[in-house]
């Protein structure tokens, strides 16, 4: 099997066996979704680099040209979107493909430091945004204020779609979502869905931000890649909900 395929199989029967998430702090969240991850990466016997809090992606595979980006969503909760702080999903990074794995799980409950992933998603980076050439980049310029000596820096958040708002019949279950080009090794996984991603006629390609009146002007141009058609499918663990197919939700613009 490939690496992408085993963690996503030991992801889903450790969400079957009940292998639970545990509280790291009060105040880190970041951090509980993203241990259970990496124990399931161990469990795999994968080799990987140790993550950090500016690395991306967070698991980078050592034995594989692999990363994975770990995003933990409370459940009920925002779960349409995340923010990304100063990176851009992509599935190509260094030389690597990037993995996504989102996991849905109950709100925090005083005094209850364990509690169970509901749902999870492992998809490529592709289907979250097909352009591997953009590099973000945080600015700044001095000259602001009255005195003229206040710096202003341009560090871009980006506020992404995640799988469980781009496809329905993701609830409940875990769903891996790869390009439709992957080989799929193991007999274990099964095809539940097609999902085809088109892209947009335009594309953003700078911005303005006027200090006088707080308004925000945008710039787009003609899309080279214009309905290009990105192919993706949808698989599940054999017997874990794959009479259950997944499709494409409508456009988010």
């Amino acid at each position: 099997m490939t690496a992408v395929e085993q963690i996503f199989l030991e992801c889903e029967r450790g969400r079957a066996d009940g292998d639970l998430i545990k509280r790291v702090s009060a105040s880190d969240k970041e951090y509980h979704f993203q241990n259970w991850v990496q124990a399931r990466i161990e469990a795999c016997k994968l080799n990987y680099d140790e993550p950090g809090r500016n690395t991306y992606p967070d698991f980078r595979l050592v034995d594989h040209p692999e990363g994975y980006e770990v995003k933990g969503l409370e459940f009920p909760g925002r779960e349409a979107d995340y923010d990304s702080n100063s990176q851009v999903p992509t599935g190509k990074h260094n030389g690597r493909e990037v993995f996504y794995v989102f996991g849905r799980y109950p709100k925090s409950v005083r005094d209850v430091d364990e509690y169970p992933v509901v749902d999870l998603v492992v998809c490529h980076g592709s289907f979250l945004n097909a352009d591997h050439e953009y590099v973000h980049k945080n600015k700044s310029f001095r000259g602001f204020g009255s005195y003229g000596d206040i710096l202003v820096r341009d560090r871009k958040m980006y506020v992404v779609p995640t799988p469980f708002a781009l496809a329905s019949g993701t609830s409940g279950l875990a769903t891996l979502v790869l390009p439709a080009s992957y080989k799929i090794q193991s007999d274990q996984l099964v095809h539940v869905g097609d999902l085809d991603r088109v892209e947009v006629d335009e594309v953003l390609v700078s911005y303005e931000f006027n200090m006088q009146t707080n308004e925000m002007v945008t710039h787009k141009e003609p899309n080279p890649n214009a309905g290009l058609v990105h192919r993706f499918r949808a698989y599940r663990s054999r017997g874990a909900g794959d009479s259950k197919n997944v499709t494409l939700n409508g456009s988010r613009r």
